[in-house]
């Protein structure tokens, strides 16, 4: 049985170069439900899609510099549907000016046989956690409120214990590279959620201990 067909290196050659526009902030427990009655008034769907998925983040360690990262997700809610595999390029660090973090961004459908292709390939799981919410769309933007908890026994989805006291707020866009307008959409409907939440462009290296 061949191998699924996955993508493990940043597309940076082909027709198209996906970049993720990203904000983020939290949003405590007792605040959540303000939030998403503001979020139903702004966004397109009244009603939002909610999701549980399993998320393990691989590692392949090189002889030198930062390990490799991929991470790999699927739907608990939905047994049968694909796995997704994702890369995230790091930030961005040239204009100043962008309202959003911006960094290269792969996303492919994979099969089941995912954690063992890539343990094949040499990659090691580093954690796993399991995520937990709503999703909301406007236009081209996703707006993403979720619960994040820890996996107490490896691969026991059954057994997790909540990170915090806070969700997590996320908003994003996946566009070709070059679209620098939309960080300006995405600051003017973060502006709307305040003070509800405070949506910020944060530098994912310095949230390392």
């Amino acid at each position: 049985m061949e191998a699924p067909p996955v993508t493990v290196m940043p597309v940076t050659g082909g027709t198209i170069n996906m970049m993720e526009y990203l904000l983020q902030g939290s949003v405590l427990d007792q605040a959540l439900e303000s939030l998403l009655h503001r979020l139903r008034g702004l966004c397109d769907n009244m009603e939002p899609e909610t999701f549980t998925d399993h998320e393990l983040v691989y590692l392949l360690k090189g002889q030198q510099g930062n390990p490799f990262i991929l991470r790999a997700r699927r739907s608990l809610s939905h047994p049968t549907s694909p796995w997704h595999l994702r890369y995230l390029g790091q930030p961005e660090v040239g204009d100043k000016s962008r309202h959003a973090l911006v960094r290269n961004c792969v996303d492919v459908a994979a099969s089941h046989s995912l954690p063992e292709f890539l343990n094949e390939m040499g990659f090691r799981m580093d954690h796993e956690f399991v995520a937990n919410g709503h999703i909301f769309r406007k236009g081209a933007m996703k707006v993403v409120v979720s619960k994040l908890s820890r996996i107490l026994v490896p691969g026991n989805t059954e057994n997790t214990e909540r990170l915090s006291l806070s969700f997590l707020v996320e908003l994003s866009v996946t566009a070709p590279a070059g679209q620098d307008t939309v960080s300006e959409d995405m600051r003017s409907f973060a502006e709307q959620l305040k003070p509800l939440v405070h949506l910020e462009k944060i530098d994912p290296s310095k949230q390392r201990h």
